[in-house]
């Protein structure tokens, strides 16, 4: 619209970075990546959504929470809703006079609902367990509640908004200059050199910090050491086709557990209407259970699931498919 000249540069194979939609390996979309389109009021690419033809349609607002074999009742779910809010108005209070983790900002009297919180919060919501995140930039996080699904995947959106767009795909960038006295930036890939009058670099504060990409002298130091102190957190999917419905649930279900330490996760169920179910796994729990590999995923997800559902979960399930982000050579989380 504004009637520059430009190019998008892509070191994979494919557009989207995290927001990716496969296929093939259940023969219905499952996002790898990113899968929930949150702020439909502020959020520019909901708007864009919206005109793709896609299948876009608004997320519950409900989520259900497990007790052992059991949904919780009315009143539990009350408690842990209050839990909840308390956790962050102690946080966004903490965050007023100073900014120390969230961790050190959490009410001491939280209940058996503490765990729970902290997952919610942390790495569900964020990535990362609270001591990793700033009190600050939670509190001042924009609301996430008004969010929706796309039926064909997060990534088929993306690639859909990308039609027109010229792309270069497979092509790297290995450093990034300023010459001309300021004037012209550019950029060796592997696919040769480009330039122009202005660079956008999207390029993960992973990748960034880990030196994939080489900056000259005229980039500040602190733009890597922002990198460096805003590293991803880890997030993962844990796909499970469970054909016959065998955990009683609604098209994108939410469901978390009152649970008793960090080694939990979160379950969206019956993925659009499709046998496919993920279990979601985040923060340093995720990150260690990720490195152990997708046998290790798999089984905490199954045996996970069947201390909430019980055991039909093993007889039902069928094929199987797992994330690894913080293996992904241009995520690197």
């Amino acid at each position: 619209a504004a009637k520059r000249s430009f190019i998008l540069v892509e070191a994979s194979s494919r557009i989207g970075g995290r927001c990716t939609v496969d296929t093939q390996s259940f023969g219905v979309p499952f996002d790898r990546g990113a899968h929930v389109i949150y702020g439909q009021d502020s959020n520019p690419l909901a708007r864009l959504a919206t005109t793709t033809g896609l299948d876009v349609y608004p997320a519950t607002a409900a989520q259900r929470i497990r007790i052992g074999r059991r949904n919780a009742r009315e009143g539990e779910l009350e408690d842990f809703l209050a839990a909840t809010v308390k956790a962050n108005r102690a946080i966004a209070d903490a965050s007023r006079t100073k900014d120390i983790d969230c961790a050190s900002a959490l009410p001491k009297d939280l209940g058996d609902w503490k765990s729970t919180v902290e997952f919610a919060l942390g790495p569900y919501n964020s990535g990362k367990d609270l001591n990793e995140i700033s009190a600050m930039d939670l509190s001042h996080a924009p609301d996430r509640y008004a969010s929706a699904f796309c039926r064909q995947g997060y990534g088929a959106l993306l690639a859909k908004l990308a039609q027109g767009i010229p792309v270069q795909l497979d092509t790297a960038v290995k450093s990034v200059e300023i010459t001309g006295r300021g004037t012209r930036v550019e950029a060796a890939t592997t696919r040769g050199t480009i330039g122009g009058a202005n660079m956008i670099i999207t390029a993960s504060t992973n990748a960034l910090a880990s030196g994939l990409i080489k900056f000259g002298d005229d980039t500040p130091s602190r733009h890597i050491d922002a990198c460096n102190r805003l590293k991803l957190g880890s997030f993962d999917h844990i796909a499970l086709e469970l054909p016959g419905n065998p955990l009683g649930l609604q098209r994108d279900d939410l469901v978390f557990e009152q649970s008793s330490g960090p080694r939990t996760g979160a379950l969206v169920a019956n993925i659009s209407g499709t046998p496919l179910s993920i279990v979601e796994v985040g923060g340093r729990f995720g990150r260690d259970l990720s490195a152990q590999g997708d046998k290790a995923m798999v089984e905490f997800a199954v045996e996970w699931l069947s201390g909430l559902f019980g055991n039909d979960v093993k007889a039902a399930l069928k094929r199987t498919q797992t994330t690894q982000w913080n293996k992904d050579p241009w995520a690197l989380g």
